[in-house]
């Protein structure tokens, strides 16, 4: 939910010894997996959302959360159950999509808490967009259904990550960034190298390479990484409700006294 302290660096550390055959292994493993692009996809998985979220947009994230959330917790946790997805998830991008309102709207006409066009509204039987269950229940539906498209052999969570990014920018341009991806010699079923070819969709000398043309990449990997961050701290949220509350202390030097400890 915030900084703690300032970023540090990753490191191995081995015991110094005269037999160098372990710490010659480990280097032959580290210049294995960064070539093999192994490296890549471990940071990508566990840190290639939080660069994208500042302390201002997690600071009114737990606003909200405080405020809204508990109104709408229920009906997040009920649609999740019915297709067998993560609430938080749900959540996520409906906060994402608009703030968790339910009367959200944009000046290119997608309306409601998951920002569905009216023609996306139609082709899934939705008639009143501004209800907040029918939206998120077509919204689900229509994720569920981007999801579909893609090849079993792609695993989660980059399938995921592609689905929530066309979900955004739309199929086709994810499709244009996985071609690119492979042309380039890259793997076109991991988001960590689909999504440097999406932010380059804007620019001509790539887009006027593709089938579909010009889109706003940059956009669509912002958007699945502030989800990602989103679901991260509704997870901590989740977490600190399941605990029992700890009592306060009887007086502030008693407080004083196990903090370090708490520590």
């Amino acid at each position: 939910a915030f900084s703690v302290s300032k970023p540090q660096k990753l490191a191995w550390a081995l015991k110094k010894q005269q037999d160098h055959s372990l710490i010659d292994k480990v280097e032959q493993f580290f210049e294995y997996i960064q070539q093999q692009g192994i490296l890549t996809q471990l940071l990508e998985k566990y840190y290639g959302h939080i660069s994208h979220f500042n302390t201002v947009d997690a600071q009114e994230f737990m606003r909200q959360m405080r405020k809204k959330l508990p109104k709408y917790q229920a009906i997040f946790k009920e649609i999740a159950k019915k297709y067998a997805i993560d609430w938080k998830l749900l959540a996520a991008i409906a906060y994402q999509e608009s703030h968790w309102n339910p009367r959200a709207a944009s000046p290119t006409g997608v309306r409601g808490m998951m920002m569905l066009t009216r023609r996306t509204a139609g082709q899934l039987g939705i008639k009143n967009r501004l209800d907040t269950y029918q939206s998120l229940d077509g919204g689900v539906r229509y994720l569920k259904k981007i999801g579909k498209k893609f090849n079993k052999r792609i695993k989660n969570p980059d399938r995921l990550w592609f689905t929530l990014a066309s979900y955004n920018v739309g199929y086709g341009h994810l499709e244009d960034a996985r071609v690119l991806a492979q042309k380039q010699g890259k793997d076109p079923d991991k988001w960590a190298d689909v999504k440097i070819y999406l932010q380059k969709l804007s620019q001509k000398r790539w887009y006027k390479k593709t089938k579909r043309g010009y889109a706003n990449g940059r956009q669509a990997v912002h958007y699945v990484q502030n989800i990602r961050r989103l679901y991260d701290l509704l997870e901590w949220y989740e977490n600190k409700q399941l605990k029992p509350a700890k009592k306060k202390p009887a007086i502030e030097n008693e407080a004083i006294k196990i903090l370090p400890k708490s520590l």
